[in-house]
This record gives C-alpha cells, structure tokens and sequence, in this order.
C-alpha cells in the first residue's frame, strides 16, 4: 500500500441474501442496515464455530472473531441468526464488484492449486516444533507478556525483533517457493504479485499455504498482537496477506517509503546470502497524517539477520534500502482485524496509536493549559508578559 493511498470507502448494498447453513433455519429475512456491533467484546463469550460454511465469502475465522462484539441480545440466538446480522455488517462494506472480484479470486486459486503440485508438502500443515526456535515456541506457550519480553528487543517503541524460524523451515519454504516459480515459468501461468510494489515474489496463500499460515496468524502472532499492540485490534486479528517477496540485483533492488494494509505486520527474513536491504521506519501514521514530517525520535533502521522477525504495526511507515549484493528474500504476514477496521469509523482521533495526533493532541492540551493561566493572572491582576 502505498504512503499517499487510502482506501475508498464501499458504497452500501440495499439488501442481502443468507446461504443454507445446514442448521434447519433457513429463509432468515435481512437484517436492518442499522446493525451495529459493540464498542466492547464480551470476552466470556465462547462462538460458535463456522469452519464447516465454505461457501461463504468471508473467512469462518472473521466470524468467529466478531461475535464477541455481537449485542448480548444475539448471542445466544442460533448461529444462523448470528451470522445473517455479521453478514450484514460486512456486506455494508463490499460492493457487488468486490464480491465478484472475490470470487474470481477464489477460482484463480483454486485453479492453481488443482495444478501444482508441492515439494514440501509437510509445509502445507502447522508443525510448531519443526518450525520455530525452542525459545519462541516457548515464549508463546507460556503467553504472558514477561515470556514474550524475554525473547524479544524493542530497539524503537513499537517494534519488536526475535528469533523465530528454524533454518529447516527456511529452506523448504525458499525451496518451494523457487519450484512454484519454476512451475510458473514452465506452464506460462500469469500470477497475482504479492502487492502493486513487489515485482517479484508471489502470494503463499494462493498455492495452498493458506490455513498454515491462518495458523501462524491465530495461535502466535495474535497472542503477542494482543499484548503489544491492543490499540489497533491486536486482539481481534482475523485475517491475513501472507507472501514472499525478493530482493537483489537481478530483482527489485529496494522499497519505497510506505505504509502497510495491515493493523499488524510480520517480517522474517529467509536468507539467502545478501549484504543491504536495511528496514528504516519513520513514525506511526493514521490516514490523516501518513504523509507528515518525520521527528528525530522515529528514526530506526533495523539489518535482516535470516530466521529473525519483525513486529510492528501495519501504520509505522517503513521503507527497503537496496540489496547492493546478493539476494535477499522475506516472509510477510499482513494479519489485519476487522473489527478494528469497523470501529475505527466511530473513533475521533487515533491520538491512541498515531505519532502526529498524539502531538496535535499535546499542543491543544499545552495551549488550554496556557490560556488557562493567563485568565488567572488577569482575574489576579498581575503582568501577563
């Protein structure tokens, strides 16, 4: 998403339909566009599951993640009910030609996932402990933020840095992703990009590494979400933007100054031998705000180390330097809530997250208080100079 681009809000459809669930309480007329969600989850609640509705065209875990926020009315009514009124919601929010680009979304991977066929197929399942450093398998285990703390660096507020993958699976994921790349070639299949920035590298998700990296999203970075960046739906992750991206001479040499389409993003370095290609981060942005100046104090540049990630906000402004040799590749989450993405629209400010509207917010605070003292020493009667 680039730094000077914001996202065009979705004109309203007039009336929605609901699919059979399976549950015998089908022809549920259409809820009230007034359909609200509340401000506070109930987090007592226990929902209901929506695995088993594929043709749905939402992700069952974006539902799963709303009720909480339903109104205590609609929680105990039948899951029928309940998604018919989050259905609504959301569909507020996709036009028609969104829905249809979904669904030619859906098919284009369906059509490469019927086609190729993986090297690695113990990637397409979670297998923690192959995966991931004892100590971050740790740290999320034990779920507390001294455990997440401990195997972590904040060298700038709000970015977080760690060891996390083992160099096994660092290798069988550049592994398939260079035969996916192959297969690509060599069947002349035109693929989708990872973003209108990247020119190389390809999305995971459409090859069949959805649900493992829905597991990574859900089990790992949502628990460390929830503690370190709560402000922007930490808690409430339910969707997500997995891919790869490559850097090098022979490549995409570097990245402009941008902002993510994520409330959090996850950066792990894959290797292979690179030198260049430093993280700079400039601040925590909202819409209004992306493009302001810079203060001193958000100036950080991070080095890839190969395994090591990168936890930050989705707003933090960041940029790529260039790969000056070698070839660098990475693995990124975008893991963005819905939720958030909804509630914002009722929030003010965003002096909560946003550097500069934390600094607006300091000034008219600094000005109130100014003002204040200068009617008392006039009421006073003394020199205002």
């Amino acid at each position: 998403m680039s730094i000077d681009g914001s996202a065009e809000r979705r004109k309203q459809p007039t009336q929605t339909q609901t699919p059979s669930t399976g549950n015998g309480n089908c022809g549920i007329s259409s809820m009230s566009l007034a359909n609200r969600l509340r401000l506070n989850p109930n987090k007592e609640h226990k929902p209901d599951s929506y695995d088993d509705l594929h043709q749905l065209e939402f992700s069952p875990l974006l539902f799963s993640s709303l009720e909480r926020y339903l109104p205590p009315t609609m929680l105990n009514g039948s899951r029928d009910l309940k998604l018919q009124y989050m259905r609504d919601i959301l569909l507020r929010y996709s036009s028609e030609s969104e829905r249809t680009r979904v669904q030619r979304h859906r098919e284009y991977r369906q059509k490469i996932i019927s086609h190729y066929q993986p090297v690695h197929k113990e990637l397409y399942t979670m297998q923690a402990a192959q995966f991931f450093v004892p100590s971050f398998l740790k740290a999320i285990n034990e779920n507390t933020e001294d455990s997440f703390r401990s195997i972590m660096a904040e060298p700038a507020p709000g970015i977080y840095t760690f060891e996390m993958l083992q160099p096994y699976f660092c290798e069988l994921l550049l592994s398939e992703v260079e035969t996916f790349e192959r297969w690509v070639i060599e069947t002349n299949f035109r693929i989708m990009r990872p973003n209108t920035m990247n020119r190389y590298g390809c999305v995971l998700d459409d090859f069949g590494l959805e649900t493992m990296l829905d597991k990574l999203m859900e089990d790992f970075i949502r628990p460390m979400s929830r503690v370190f960046f709560p402000e922007v739906g930490g808690s409430t992750l339910d969707s997500h933007h997995g891919f790869v991206v490559e850097y090098g001479t022979d490549k995409d040499a570097e990245l402009g100054f941008h902002v993510d389409d994520s409330e959090v993003t996850l950066n792990v370095c894959l290797g292979k031998q690179f030198s260049g290609g430093e993280l700079f981060f400039r601040g925590i942005r909202c819409d209004k705000h992306v493009n302001s100046e810079t203060q001193s104090e958000e100036i950080f540049d991070y080095s890839h180390v190969p395994g090591h990630a990168v936890l930050h906000r989705g707003r933090h402004r960041h940029g790529a330097r260039a790969t000056t040799s070698g070839c660098r590749v990475n693995l990124l989450l975008w893991c963005r809530s819905s939720v958030f993405r909804e509630l914002k629209k009722y929030q003010k400010d965003s002096s909560n997250w946003c550097g500069e509207c934390q600094r607006e917010k300091k000034e008219r605070q600094r000005q109130s208080i100014a003002a204040t003292k200068l009617e008392l020493l006039k009421r006073d009667g003394k020199p205002t100079s």
